[in-house]
């Protein structure tokens, strides 16, 4: 049975006595050796919810346990360095002037020399690193120091990693390359890991467990493929999906759209909301009298996407392999996917 490594109950973080809570009654346990990411828009609590896990924050009401030991609340607090947890920050924070060596050694201080330069090489290897060690941080790429910072927090050998928006300063190529390599080094070291990331596809590559956060509540937890295919409000299925959404009228079975009636699965008690549709589970068909029309096509590589414009001037969005290009301006009936569907009271 999994240990649980962090557990939150009830945590409010409020800055002002007029403005809402930054983090409104958050509650989540992690168990050991999981990632867990923290999704959701600028401004939505989860970096105020991180900063409380590592101690830079008090709380105001609810409990952090990290392992067995209470951290924090109402009548508790842990300061950050008594932990056990490494932090890895957006702009790595390295000292320019140490080696990657002395940056990865630098929190190892109270281990023997002999230990220290072990687990220096160890943690270095483990980041891929090895024959890099005496060069200095404006010697290496961005990809290279933000390892760096990853090697320097986990020598310690911590609980917990908490990671701030980790890969936000690097290039699109270096950021796809190093997510894998994250949830790699974190998976061989076996460390549980708490990251923040506004950036839908990273959390969902990265963790075993997506927390969506909106206006400091926590709307939803899950596995990736939970947040994906059965989100819990309109909310969290446009942000993590990008999914369409159509008016809709229940007619038995059916829900009748501006572009069509389909078929809902799922039993619903009310008679009116909007359908959604992910942009990978619409289908669309040549089809002269249809009233949907093509506005644009853009190749994306191995597929397009198509932007359709419905009777009533509403946007829907389509991604389709690329067997078939088809041309803007041309009219197409919409079907869907029998799983890519769901409906949300209005």
């Amino acid at each position: 049975m999994q240990q649980a490594i962090v557990h939150l109950q009830n945590v409010t973080k409020q800055f002002s006595a007029h403005a809402s809570p930054a983090v409104d009654n958050v509650s989540f346990t992690l168990q050991q050796g999981d990632v867990l990411g923290l999704l959701g828009p600028s401004g939505c609590g989860k970096t105020t919810l991180l900063r409380l896990i590592a101690g830079f924050e008090r709380l105001q009401a609810g409990k952090i346990a990290i392992g067995e030991q209470i951290v924090g609340d109402i009548s508790t607090y842990i300061p950050a360095e008594q932990r056990d947890i490494g932090i890895v920050f957006q702009d790595y924070a390295l000292f320019p002037h140490l080696t990657v060596a002395e940056n990865v050694a630098f929190g190892l201080k109270h281990f023997s020399k002999q230990q220290i330069q072990k687990r220096t090489a160890e943690v270095i290897d483990l980041v891929r690193l090895a024959g890099l060690e005496k060069r200095y941080p404006y010697e290496l790429s961005g990809g290279q120091q933000q390892r760096v910072a990853l090697a320097r927090a986990l020598a310690p050998q911590p609980q917990l990693m908490l990671l701030d928006e980790p890969l936000s300063n690097l290039d699109i190529q270096v950021r796809l390359r190093l997510r894998e390599e994250v949830r790699d080094i974190l998976k061989a070291a076996g460390t549980s890991a708490i990251f923040v990331t506004h950036d839908q596809e990273e959390a969902l590559a990265i963790s075993d467990i997506v927390g969506v956060m909106r206006q400091g509540h926590l709307e939803q937890i899950g596995t990736p493929e939970e947040i994906y295919t059965h989100p819990v409000s309109r909310f969290v299925a446009e942000f993590v999906t990008q999914a369409n959404f159509l008016p809709a009228r229940r007619q038995g079975n059916l829900w009748e759209t501006e572009v069509g009636c389909f078929e809902v699965p799922a039993n619903h008690s009310h008679d009116t909301g909007e359908i959604m549709i992910r942009q990978e589970g619409l289908i669309i068909q040549p089809a002269s009298d249809s009233p949907v029309v093509i506005r644009s096509r853009r190749f994306l590589g191995r597929e397009y996407l198509y932007c359709l414009k419905t009777p009533s001037g509403k946007e829907l969005h389509a991604r389709t392999m690329t067997d078939m290009a088809l041309p803007i301006g041309a009219r197409v009936q919409v079907s869907i996917t029998g799983d890519a569907v769901k409906v949300f009271p209005q």
